[in-house]
């Protein structure tokens, strides 16, 4: 049922992780991808070589305006549109409270703007493109922490998150009437490069015996459920948030 192929996709932190399952998902659906990485240029490129011609490779820095400017540009140039945008790219600063002043202003600053203010541009992007060219779809990628809090040690990222959340229920219910569409996707604990160094710190026991699921979760446990929101069978739906933690929560 799932049919991607008259779609351009474009997936933020799409090297590594969720965003390269989202990605790889959507492009065996059939639709055109744009990869965008940050500093990942090796691992970016060798994900494009394998997909081929209905993948293009994209890099900016998040936190700079002018580059995600540029991208975006170089995104709809590909294709003539982009039809999707799912923010993924997010980064973790494990974070103490007896951090220096200083170190706790940089870290929030920093997560900020790549968690939440980089996504809010490419939003605000996406809807003036899906107003010119009759739609489109947003789907943002928020967190655990954004709505049952989490380690003491990532306070900005449940922040920002949680900011991520408001927006996208706001374009819901702002812009739905130009047909432009807004999800959010709540991953739980994922199996990810980045949830193992935290692995290491914190040991994995702890964390999979509060999944009634059994399992750590999967990349393909997101991909799957942003490519059936990807591909209109959903619309419906605008709005609203999609948990994918194995009932680690349930709100």
């Amino acid at each position: 049922m799932i049919d991607l192929s008259s779609k351009t996709v474009l997936v933020t932190g799409a090297s590594r992780g969720i965003g390269r399952a989202i990605l790889e998902t959507c492009h065996a659906a059939g639709a055109n991808v744009v990869l965008h990485y940050g500093r990942s240029a090796g691992l970016a490129q060798e994900i494009a070589d394998r997909l081929g011609e209905r993948c293009l490779p994209l890099q900016a820095e998040v936190s700079r305006l002018d580059q995600l400017v540029k991208m975006w540009n170089e995104a709809i140039a590909w294709k003539g549109r982009v039809d999707v945008i799912v923010n993924n790219a997010s980064i973790r600063i494990d974070l103490d409270l007896d951090e220096s002043d200083d170190a706790w202003d940089a870290a929030w600053r920093s997560v900020l703007h790549v968690n939440l203010i980089g996504p809010a541009h490419l939003s605000r992007m996406a809807v003036r493109h899906f107003r010119e060219v009759g739609g489109g779809s947003i789907i943002n990628i928020a967190s655990r922490p954004a709505f049952r809090g989490d380690t003491a040690t990532c306070p900005h990222d449940g922040a920002a998150k949680g900011g991520l959340v408001s927006l996208t229920r706001q374009i819901a219910r702002q812009y739905g009437a130009d047909n432009v569409k807004a999800f959010v996707v709540a991953p739980g604990i994922i199996e990810t490069d980045q949830a193992s160094e935290f692995f290491e710190v914190s040991g994995r026991e702890q964390w999979l015996a509060e999944i009634p699921a059994g399992r750590i979760g999967k990349p393909a446990d997101i991909a799957n459920v942003v490519a059936f929101l990807a591909s209109g069978l959903a619309d419906y739906a605008t709005g609203t948030t999609i948990d994918v933690n194995g009932a680690s929560y349930v709100h």
